[in-house]
């Protein structure tokens, strides 16, 4: 029998992402609230004909910031430019953003707070005031100079609030955070995403999908893809429950949405650190990963299932934790048993 041809579609991951970011607010699935109160001040802000106020939007990734950004600036009719925190390294690096852009643009800077703070200091004026204040020549001959710039909006993404200093804090007057989605708005977000795929699948497929996908959208396109790649090979191309199902056990995600590295985590507290608590120093070293990405990939999700505590003195496993992996508490400071 004659193979099916195969369609290759060459699209980079990037321009495909893209094409799976609403564009338009009526689009964006979720946030209600958070989406609601954009909305009033866009259409305040066109009214006026003024350019919209800087936003900080801050939450765990792959919520919806960047998308955000974008649907606010296309909504006041702006250009956005993007740049993130750690690749502006210098005054001249921000000063050269800030003077090109023109009235009324959209300035987006993701990881906001990995700002380096002598940089932070620039932006305090151009905020408030629209002036940059620049130093030329150097030693004796030093001498500062202020440029007008247009009017502009800043709008902040960060996934870790507490590390913005209370001074860039305050200047921007709006202030959104973007909270895990339900199962039931990621299950719109995986079937819109389908269609714009050509993907086809069953509302029990989708539902599969939304339910293991951590309450993120991104991580819920993430899956799709991967389960959409799984029905080409392993089945007809069409996604039902069953086969998501044997798609996300290959791909060692639970009917909880925890991965191989969530369980990684939750074990070793238990049977290397007797359930806590530990410092995340030792557990990252413990598990083999950064630090910073257990606090702002990992334990957010666990913490919010109720499967780690966050204590002073470190993280505690909890009892859920012990039930998901079939382990007994630990006795008197013991490693915890099979």
């Amino acid at each position: 029998m004659a193979e099916r041809p195969v369609t290759v579609l060459n699209k980079p991951d990037a321009a495909l992402e893209m094409t799976l970011r609403p564009s338009v607010f009526a689009d964006f699935t979720g946030q209600a609230k958070v989406k609601e109160r954009l909305e009033i001040a866009v259409q305040a802000a066109r009214q006026r004909g003024e350019a919209l106020d800087h936003i900080l939007l801050n939450g765990p990734p792959g919520l919806g910031k960047t998308t955000l950004a974008n649907i606010l600036a296309k909504a006041m009719g702006a250009n956005l430019k993007s740049t993130s925190g750690p690749t502006i390294e210098k005054a001249g690096d921000l000063a050269g953003l800030l003077t090109n852009l023109e009235e009324g643009d959209v300035l987006f800077i993701d990881e906001i707070h990995r700002l380096q703070k002598t940089i932070e200091e620039y932006l305090y004026p151009a905020m408030e005031d629209f002036k940059l204040d620049i130093i030329i020549d150097q030693g004796p001959n030093a001498r500062s100079v202020r440029l007008n710039l247009p009017r502009f909006t800043l709008i902040g993404a960060t996934t870790r609030s507490g590390l913005l200093t209370a001074p860039l804090l305050t200047r921007f007057p709006m202030r959104e955070r973007l909270d895990y989605y339900h199962a039931e708005q990621l299950h719109t977000i995986v079937l819109r995403s389908a269609r714009l795929l050509a993907v086809e699948i069953e509302d029990t497929g989708a539902h599969e999908i939304a339910r293991r996908s951590r309450g993120t959208p991104r991580i819920a396109n993430n899956l799709l893809r991967r389960v959409r790649d799984y029905a080409q090979v392993r089945g007809d191309g069409r996604i039902t429950a069953p086969l998501a199902d044997r798609a996300l056990a290959m791909l060692e995600i639970d009917q909880n949405g925890l991965d191989e590295m969530d369980k990684r985590i939750l074990e070793t507290i238990i049977v290397k650190f007797a359930g806590g608590p530990v410092g995340v120093g030792s557990l990252a070293v413990a598990v083999g990963e950064e630090a910073d990405t257990l606090e702002e990939v990992y334990e957010p999700y666990l913490i919010m299932e109720g499967y780690l505590k966050r204590t002073a003195q470190g993280r505690v496993a909890t009892e859920l934790s012990y039930k998901k992996l079939g382990l007994k508490a630990a006795a008197a400071g013991q490693p915890g048993l099979f």
